[in-house]
């Protein structure tokens, strides 16, 4: 009996485990994801969410708009974020899933074609997170299923200059693309239907970008002489680097999906009212609408950070315009263009760090960011108040630059902190000791999730202060 029990015990055991992966798998779920399906579908979510992030609270922080209520990041307590403000889990989440696909692109000779594209937006989102916060997770970072989750913070200077750090991808990207000679098609590119050529001239120009970037700490003149002289760079609106949100649902702009009162919640900051008004510019029509109690389609701006208590009324003061609400088919997720790349451009001529004529990139930038808000240049712009020589040129070229990138994330405030243009306000309500935030904060769940590598970044930024430059603004 004794015998014939364990027997029993077997049989059990063997017909409990027999065929168990396969019962317990769902043959209906895919095997591996599609990297046609991922790259779709990062380039939407961060398009999308950094746009919505660049107006609630980069455009705050760039002195474009300003918040009447749940002001507290407008008045620069970015530990606080209210409508937004909190970016990081939004780079996080999408370079995970960028790394699935560059790791398929390198295990799948079907996926090649992959490679190059993955590597660019890999570089692009980096550089954007470490641009606002510093030091950060990176090359042990975004491969949670394979090491560790517990990641420590890299340094800015090797994450911009290291093997698989930004410029290095950039390199790597361009050489996949160039010497791929498959026939298999990029699927899911929204930003390119395609192309790699788009992709080129996209990686080229972002080049362009990050040697700026770093250029008070690097010595770019050469690798951005090379760039000017292939040519091969964003150069025209048709080759921008966008994809077009829509008048309805569900791929419009975010804000026209939120409530009024969300919308309402920004006017005209008195900062871009002032320099918009200085040019005679009429892109302050496009941008923002005249103020509720003007007689005569007059706009009004309001200082940053005010206390909410104060009591402004509203119809005192200009909002937003309506392409960023009831026509936002007009409106792109906007990665990058043609006017920023001509602007950089301008502005290292300027510099004398290449041989170029910054007078007529300067031209060529401002008429074609002209084009892109869909607004009639004046005949006179580029000879009068918009003119490169009235003033100071550097100035403005980085102002012009910063009006047209005004939907372009935190664009316009990583810029002030690394050229001190345009010249921003102290705010009027400041939580900050009336400084101008030079980084953003670490985000709290760092401190709990990851407690001893955000202990020891917190200890390098002075108490995870907004107030210590990165590396390349020291």
């Amino acid at each position: 009996m004794k015998y014939i029990h364990s027997i029993l015990i077997l049989l059990l055991a063997v017909s409990c485990t027999t065929g168990f992966e396969e019962i317990n798998t769902n043959s209906n779920a895919p095997v591996t994801v599609q990297p046609s399906l991922l790259l779709r579908q990062i380039i939407y979510d961060y398009g999308e969410q950094m746009s919505y992030e660049g107006f609630t609270a980069g455009n705050l922080l760039g002195q474009y708009s300003t918040a009447l209520d749940f002001n507290l990041f407008d008045r620069h307590n970015l530990k606080s974020p209210q409508l937004g403000g909190n970016p990081w889990p939004i780079f996080y989440q999408n370079l995970r899933d960028n790394e699935i696909i560059l790791n398929l692109s390198q295990e799948n000779p079907a996926f090649t074609v992959y490679e190059g594209p993955s590597r660019i937006m890999k570089a692009y989102m980096a550089a954007s997170l470490t641009d606002l916060f510093g030091d950060v997770p990176y090359f042990e970072a975004f491969k949670g299923d394979v090491a560790t989750v517990t990641p420590v913070y890299d340094t800015q200077e090797s994450i911009y200059m290291e093997t698989d750090g930004i410029l290095d991808n950039l390199d790597k990207g361009l050489a996949a693309m160039q010497s791929y000679s498959g026939t298999i098609s990029l699927e899911g590119d929204i930003l390119f239907n395609g192309d790699l050529n788009g992709w080129i001239r996209f990686a080229n120009s972002l080049k362009i970008k990050y040697l700026m970037r770093i250029s008070n700490k690097i010595d770019v003149a050469a690798q951005l002489q090379s760039l000017v002289a292939e040519g091969n760079f964003i150069n025209e609106n048709s080759e921008n680097a966008i994809f077009n949100f829509t008048d309805g649902e569900p791929n419009n702009f975010r804000l026209a999906r939120l409530r009024i009162g969300d919308f309402n919640n920004y006017v005209l900051s008195e900062t871009m009212d002032e320099i918009l008004t200085g040019l005679s510019d009429p892109r302050i029509g496009r941008l923002y609408r005249p103020f509720g109690n003007s007689t005569n389609n007059e706009f009004n701006g309001l200082l940053n950070g005010i206390d909410a208590s104060s009591g402004v009324s509203l119809a005192d003061y200009s909002l937003t315009g309506s392409i960023f609400r009831e026509n936002t088919g007009l409106l792109d997720a906007n990665f990058m263009t043609s006017m920023e790349t001509n602007f950089l451009l301008a502005e290292a001529a300027q510099k004398g760090l290449i041989s170029a004529d910054a007078q007529v990139l300067y031209d060529t930038g401002v008429t074609q960011a002209f084009a892109y808000w869909q607004v009639e240049l004046p005949t006179n712009y580029l000879t009068a108040e918009g003119a490169l020589t009235n003033g100071n040129p550097l100035e403005n070229i980085i102002t012009q630059k910063w009006i047209a990138t005004i939907i372009n994330g935190y664009e316009g405030w990583v810029e002030f902190r690394r050229t001190g243009f345009p010249l921003l306000k102290t705010i009027s309500a400041s939580l900050n000791d009336n400084l101008i935030p030079i980084r953003m904060p670490y985000p709290s769940e760092e401190e709990a999730l990851n407690s001893v590598n955000y202990a020891d970044a917190a200890s390098k930024t002075d108490g995870n202060s907004i107030n210590v430059p990165v590396w390349w603004n020291e």
